[in-house]
């Protein structure tokens, strides 16, 4: 199961053992329970196409701090990240020393790893001497969109062709923290890839 399927809750008001029926009468995805702001997150945010270069750099260092943990903590703690890192600003970050490495190891509001925090800053390197754009790399593999919606989280993948291939060329360019499963959460976060499953109120078809 994907990275945002993670602590998934099904209540007793859902329309099937994919959905959940929230108290506004909306359908979603059942990955989303009762959380206000993972409807909201679901609502907004998730499976809508981004191609903002500093908020693409953000979900790529963010996806990468979720690894082992459910994405819900890395959602609620994203204001204390952009404060840590900079608001993600690429240059910024890419300057970063083990001085402030060895702060943020102090900070409980962010995700306390010393990896996890040292990927940031190098892939914020990686990125500020691409020489391309960041957006145009990751969206070179979006695949074509499914021809049939999913149905049920069961059917939802943890890793896919295409997203070992981004993972791939991205390690290849020196990024870290960028295995097949969590670019496959970036893909579905990101609109690479419309997960939003068969009777969601934001599938657009099926």
């Amino acid at each position: 199961m994907s990275a945002e399927t993670i602590g998934a809750v099904t209540t007793a008001a859902t329309t099937s053992v994919s959905l959940t029926l929230g108290d506004d009468g909306l359908a979603r995805c059942g990955w989303v329970g009762d959380d206000p702001e993972y409807r909201r997150y679901h609502d907004e945010e998730w499976g809508r196409p981004l191609r903002d270069e500093r908020l693409l750099f953000e979900k790529l260092c963010l996806e990468g701090f979720q690894a082992g943990l459910s994405w819900i903590t890395i959602l609620r703690r994203r204001p204390a990240f952009r404060a840590a890192f900079h608001d993600f600003d690429v240059d910024r970050v890419a300057v970063m020393d083990e001085t402030e490495v060895d702060r943020l190891l102090t900070d409980a509001s962010i995700i306390r790893h010393r990896g996890k925090i040292q990927a940031t800053i190098r892939n914020a390197q990686v990125t500020r001497d691409l020489g391309k754009s960041l957006t145009g790399l990751i969206w070179g593999f979006a695949p074509e969109p499914r021809a049939v919606r999913l149905r049920d989280l069961a059917e939802v993948p943890a890793i896919t062709p295409e997203s070992t291939a981004l993972s791939r060329e991205l390690r290849s360019r020196g990024y870290t923290f960028v295995g097949p499963t969590t670019m496959y959460a970036l893909m579905q976060s990101a609109g690479l890839v419309d997960d939003h499953l068969s009777g969601c109120h934001r599938a657009t078809h099926g």
